[in-house]
C-alpha cells in the first residue's frame, strides 16, 4: 500500500479532531457544575430584574388610577358647582322673567332691548353651559351619555391644543363655562338695575308732574296709603301671609326686592294719580273762560273767576273727571244745579249750571261716569258749563290738571 501525503494530512487531522474532542468532553465533564450554576445564576437574576420591573410598573399604574381617580372627584365636584350655578341663574331667570313681565305691563322697558331680548340671552349660555358640562363629562369619562344638539359649541370650546392634556382641556373649558355663567349674572343684574331705574324714574315724572298742580302725592308706606278695597291689583295679583325672614342675602335677591319695591310704588303713585280730576269733564266742548279775575257779567266789575267754562249747549253729558264721592247735587245758589265729588286727598270738582243732575249726594261714580247734562241755571248769561276744582277748600285752576293730563299720559298705563 502506497501512503500518499493527502492520506498523512487526513489521518493526523482526523486524530487530531479526536483528541480535541476529548479534550472537550474531559473538560464539559469537570466543569459542568460551574457552568449550570452560572446559568441558574443569571436566569434568577433575569427573573428578579423582571419582576421588579412589573413591580414598578404596577405601582405606576396605581398611581396614574389614584391620580385619575382624584382627577375624575375634582371634575365631578367642579361639574356639581357649575350645575349649581347653572340651576341658580335658571331660578333667577324665572324670577326675573316675571318681575320683566309685571315692568312690561307697567310700561317700564329700556330703549335698547326689552324682556324678550333677556331670556334669550340667558337660554343660549345656560344651554352653552350645559353643553359645556356634558363636554367636560365626556372628556373625563364621567358619562357615557350621547351628546345633544346643546353640546356643540362646547365640543368647539374642548379641541385640544397642541401638546394640550385632558386635564388642561378641561380646566379650559371649566373657566370658559364659569365665565359664561358670570356673564349671565351680569346681565341679570344689570337688566334688574336698569328695570328699577326706569320704574324709579316714571314714578319721579310722575310726582313731578302732579306736584306742579299744587298737589303733593303722600309718601307713606304702600300698605299704609291704598287699602285693600282701593288697589289697582286684580285677585289674581293679589298677595298677602305672615312675615318671615328671608332665606338668602345676596346681590341678587336684594335686587329683586329693589325691583319689586320700584314696581310697587309707580303701582302706587299711578293709583293716587287715577284719583285726582285729571280727566275732561266735557272732551268735545271748547273753553270759553279761563281761570282768574274777569269782569262779572252781571255786575261789571271785576270778580274771581273761580274755575272754566265750557262751550256746551243744553243736555250735553258731563262726566267725572276722576272717581269719588257725590257730596251735593242739586240747586246751590248762584251754581245753579250743582254736582260736588269728592276725590279724597282734599280735593274735589264742583260742575255747574246743569240742567238735569243724574247722581245723588253719597253715590260713587267713576272716572269718565256720565253725572249731569249742561244747561244754564244759576247765575248764568247761557248754556255751558262752569267746571271748578278745589284743593282743601280753596279754587285752583283747572288748566294745570288738563295741562298735566297731556303729559301724563305717557307715564300712565
Amino acid at each position: 500500500m502506497t501512503v500518499r501525503p493527502w492520506m498523512a494530512a487526513l489521518a493526523v487531522s482526523f486524530a487530531g479532531v479526536c483528541s480535541i474532542g476529548y479534550l472537550a468532553a474531559t473538560s464539559y465533564l469537570v466543569l459542568r457544575d460551574d457552568l449550570i450554576g452560572g446559568t441558574i445564576a443569571r436566569q434568577a437574576r433575569m427573573q428578579h430584574e423582571y419582576e421588579d420591573r412589573i413591580t414598578a410598573l404596577r405601582a405606576q399604574v396605581d398611581r396614574v388610577t389614584s391620580r385619575q381617580l382624584l382627577d375624575q372627584q375634582v371634575v365631578e365636584e367642579k361639574v356639581e358647582k357649575l350645575l349649581r350655578q347653572q340651576m341658580a341663574l335658571t331660578s333667577r331667570n324665572g324670577k326675573l322673567g316675571a318681575l320683566v313681565e309685571r315692568a312690561e305691563n307697567s310700561g317700564v322697558t329700556t330703549a335698547t332691548d326689552g324682556p324678550a331680548a333677556v331670556e334669550p340671552l340667558a337660554y343660549d349660555k345656560r344651554a352653552d353651559a350645559s353643553g359645556s358640562v356634558k363636554a367636560i363629562e365626556k372628556l373625563m369619562g364621567l358619562s357615557a351619555a350621547p351628546v345633544s344638539a346643546a353640546t356643540v359649541p362646547a365640543l368647539a370650546y374642548a379641541a385640544p391644543n397642541a401638546g394640550e392634556s385632558s386635564s388642561d382641556r378641561a380646566d379650559r373649558i371649566f373657566s370658559k363655562v364659569t365665565l359664561s355663567l358670570k356673564d349671565v349674572e351680569r346681565e341679570q343684574m344689570a337688566r334688574v338695575q336698569q328695570l328699577t331705574d326706569g320704574a324709579a324714574k316714571t314714578s319721579d315724572a310722575i310726582r313731578s308732574i302732579v306736584g306742579r298742580t299744587g298737589v303733593d302725592l303722600p309718601e307713606d308706606d304702600v300698605a299704609e296709603m291704598i287699602p285693600v278695597s282701593e288697589t289697582p291689583a286684580s285677585a289674581d295679583t293679589a298677595i298677602g301671609g305672615p312675615f318671615v325672614e328671608p332665606a338668602g342675602d345676596d346681590d341678587f335677591g336684594r335686587s329683586l326686592a329693589a325691583l319689586d319695591t320700584a314696581l310697587m310704588e309707580l303701582d302706587r303713585t299711578r293709583a293716587q294719580v287715577r284719583k285726582l280730576p285729571f280727566g275732561n269733564p266735557s272732551p268735545a266742548s271748547d273753553i270759553t273762560s279761563d281761570f282768574g279775575n274777569r269782569l262779572d257779567p252781571f255786575l261789571g266789575r271785576l270778580a274771581l273767576h273761580a274755575g272754566i267754562d265750557f262751550r256746551a249747549t243744553v243736555g250735553t253729558r258731563i262726566r267725572s273727571a276722576a272717581p269719588g264721592t257725590v257730596t251735593n247735587a242739586g240747586l246751590t245758589g248762584g251754581y245753579g244745579n250743582m254736582v260736588e265729588v269728592d276725590h279724597g286727598n282734599g280735593v274735589s270738582t264742583r260742575y255747574a249750571h246743569l240742567s238735569t243732575v243724574l247722581v245723588k249726594a253719597g253715590d260713587q261714580v267713576k272716572a269718565g261716569e256720565v253725572i249731569a247734562k249742561s244747561g244754564n241755571t244759576g247765575r248764568s248769561t247761557g248754556p255751558h258749563l262752569h267746571y271748578e276744582i278745589r284743593l282743601n277748600g280753596g279754587a285752583v285752576d283747572p288748566m294745570r290738571f288738563l295741562d298735566a293730563s297731556s303729559k301724563l299720559a305717557s307715564f300712565m298705563n
